[in-house]
């Protein structure tokens, strides 16, 4: 099978940052990838729980942002660029990813598990897009391990990054407790005022 060039330029990227040997702390920290753009709604959730935590996207290897945390993000597809799946998965140490979230949907969401055993013993995230995507994305074997969130639950793949980094990072990990602090808080701030407002006035107030 040929190589379309657009997908040959995404891989020789990659090799090329992977033999770059760039410092980790100016290289991503996480990598978001997806089967397709389409799957980006859902995937977004994950962009927000890195950014609630205090990461920054990454669009250039060369020159990254300030935040001392990045993540970046492609469409990986692996029944269309099976070989782009394998240049990702592969680069991924080389490169300083230390941890993917991989999202793919439809019965086939092969993406997450795949990448998972070529990336290995880096940990990969799964996101089922899809509720129908769930046995396929949990379904490794034994000895092949993946992790993985309830269906379109990519704001928890997001945190669950953030957990993994947090055990070298006290930076997150402080991020992590001022976040769950702040449900903590809301669900305090929910309780009185249903309580001191009574079920009608409450329900005045959040309409």
């Amino acid at each position: 099978m040929t190589t379309a060039p657009e997908v040959q330029e995404l891989i020789d990227r990659l090799e090329a940052e992977a033999a770059a040997e760039a410092a980790p702390e100016t290289t991503p920290d996480v990598g978001i990838i997806m089967g397709s753009d389409s799957d980006l709604d859902v995937m977004a959730g994950a962009y927000e729980a890195l950014e609630t935590l205090g990461f920054a996207e990454q669009t250039d290897f060369e020159h990254p942002p300030d935040s001392r945390f990045t993540f970046e993000s492609y469409v990986v597809s692996a029944h269309r660029t099976p070989e782009l799946m394998y240049a990702y998965g592969e680069s991924a140490a080389d490169r300083a990813i230390d941890v993917i979230i991989a999202g793919a949907g439809g019965k086939s969401a092969d993406l997450p598990n795949m990448t998972a055993s070529i990336a290995y013993p880096i940990p990969v995230i799964g996101v089922p897009v899809q509720e129908k995507s769930v046995d396929s994305v949990i379904g490794m074997p034994t000895g092949a391990p993946i992790t993985a969130v309830d269906a379109g639950k990519s704001f928890n793949a997001g945190l669950s990054a953030g957990q993994i980094l947090a055990r070298e990072h006290d930076a997150i990990e402080r991020a992590l407790v001022e976040y769950h602090d702040s449900l903590q808080g809301g669900v305090g701030d929910v309780s009185k005022a249903l309580h001191d407002l009574g079920i009608d006035a409450f329900r005045e107030r959040s309409t």
